[in-house]
């Protein structure tokens, strides 16, 4: 293949103009490409006449130190194959830095915040990406406006509305590689605009924590069977509150009424700014099954209610999976300028043909059958979870499961144990999952129940049975007859 192209340098072996010095140089140089492990066994190498002329060596000579390579058993030639490294030539053998880490061996993994991506939908999504790279303008696969695609912002818009009630223009939509990104450009534009300190529920999720923290000052949340505690701002410097109204992570209350006219009154008083993190909005409420005891309306973004003040943002990580870094900020007018500019600094733009590639999932319809198709599948598991812990489990309480993809399992407290070394011990059986503490901080964790953060739609369909089973009875021989559940 004359295309190939190779970085070799090549170092004088003997006396300016000796013969063969330029022979064995090439020689050289393409054995340390190969103990450096540049060339790996199995590559091919570049036909001799390009190699020369990006050289600026004669054919014969490089052929001659193709030759001598294979008949030092460096290299292979076969016809129509090409020249290749040897299989069994290879890097030199580096230092260990230790053995390597051992696999955790979890055969059921019930970890919450995680969709089933063994359920990604593959071909959908290869078509509509096979036909942004068709179809793409020319233009598109160069730099382009840092708030994304305007293909995706419409698409976007459109479909936020339709299923969430939210109110934003395409031009007031900024794309972002994921909910990280966002919660990333949002916290610096509001450092750069003066925003003294933001407000976040607790407990939560600690990578956002870390992130806020990190430029402003936090100021815990309480949250309650109502959701955050709204009155906690009260006298606070906070102009930027971070909160989960739908389905709060991890409790799983959603805001109530009450509390959501009055968070939009703080921020209305005080011009403050209220990010409203919409992490598992396509799956709010999921409607029971049969006798299932859960009755909760849908209940659309608070973004709808005021626009002017609560910035909404969400990302693929639920729906499709974290493997799509793709998200979205609907933004309010004033902070449009300061995250775009946050967004330029940051990485330029998001992946265009990804963008691309979403905007025909939503326009095609595909995006919402597959999130239908989940939904069907989450709520059957979410319906076996109930059912199984009212059977094997009856003094445990499962709340936070009317919508979403995970359920708190609060458990009758143990003396001997909080739920930390019952996780722990879950980890023995082979279940792995977090426990609330995970989430809390500071004086908050006071008071709170003994709970498990149960993931229900991370392991794939076929694999959920045995990992319930698996968990139900790890807790009955943990609690044992005498103290039963």
């Amino acid at each position: 293949m004359p295309g190939l192209d190779l970085l070799i340098e090549l170092v004088d072996t003997g006396p300016p103009g000796a013969r063969g010095s330029r022979r064995r140089s090439v020689e050289e140089a393409l054995r340390t490409a190969i103990r450096q492990g540049r060339l790996a066994p199995g590559a091919r190498l570049p036909a001799t006449r390009h190699l020369a002329e990006q050289l600026g060596l004669s054919r014969g000579t490089v052929s001659q130190a193709y030759e001598q390579l294979i008949a030092e058993g460096w290299l292979t030639a076969r016809t129509k194959a090409g020249t290749r490294v040897a299989e069994d030539a290879g890097p030199d053998p580096r230092p260990s830095a230790g053995p390597p880490a051992a696999a955790p061996g979890l055969r059921h993994d019930l970890s919450p915040g995680r969709p089933d991506v063994s359920a990604f939908p593959r071909v959908a999504w290869a078509r509509a990406l096979r036909r942004a790279i068709h179809e793409a303008p020319a233009e598109a696969f160069g730099y382009g406006d840092p708030r994304g695609r305007i293909e995706l912002r419409t698409a976007l818009a459109g479909y936020l509305g339709r299923v969430r009630g939210v109110r934003v223009a395409p031009e007031h939509l900024v794309i972002c590689s994921g909910f990280a990104q966002a919660l990333g450009l949002l916290t610096a534009a509001f450092a750069e605009t003066g925003v003294p300190a933001v407000g976040m529920e607790n407990p939560g999720m600690p990578d956002h924590l870390a992130t806020v923290a990190a430029r402003l000052p936090v100021l815990d949340l309480p949250v309650d069977d109502q959701g955050l505690r709204v009155d906690a701002l009260s006298g606070s410097a906070v102009r930027a509150v971070l909160c989960t109204p739908a389905h709060q992570f991890p409790l799983g209350v959603g805001l109530s009424p009450g509390r959501r006219a009055a968070l939009l009154a703080w921020a209305e008083e005080c011009g403050g700014w209220i990010v409203e993190d919409d992490y598992d909005g396509e799956f709010l409420p999921q409607p029971p099954a049969g006798r299932t005891p859960i009755a909760r309306r849908p209940v659309g973004a608070l973004q709808g209610r005021r626009p002017d003040r609560v910035v909404y943002a969400g990302s693929l990580s639920k729906s499709l999976g974290p493997a799509v870094r793709l998200g979205w900020i609907a933004c309010p007018p004033p902070l449009l300028e300061p995250l775009t500019a946050a967004k330029r600094l940051a990485d330029r733009q998001t992946s265009t043909l990804e963008q691309l590639a979403l905007a025909d999932l939503i326009g095609s319809g595909a995006f919402d059958h597959h999130l239908r198709t989940m939904r069907r599948s989450y709520r059957r598991r979410r319906d076996a979870l109930a059912a199984a812990v009212a059977e094997r489990l009856p003094r445990a309480r499962l709340t936070g499961m009317e919508a979403g993809l995970h359920a708190l399992l609060q458990l009758p407290p143990q003396p001997d144990r909080d739920e930390r070394e019952i996780a722990a011990v879950l980890r023995r059986a082979s279940v792995l999952l977090r426990p609330l503490s995970d989430y809390l901080r500071g004086p908050g964790a006071a008071g709170t129940p003994t709970a498990l953060v149960v993931g229900y739609a991370t392991p794939p369909a076929h694999a959920y049975p045995a990992a319930l089973d698996a968990l139900v009875g790890a807790l009955q021989g943990l609690y044992g007859p005498e103290r039963r559940l």
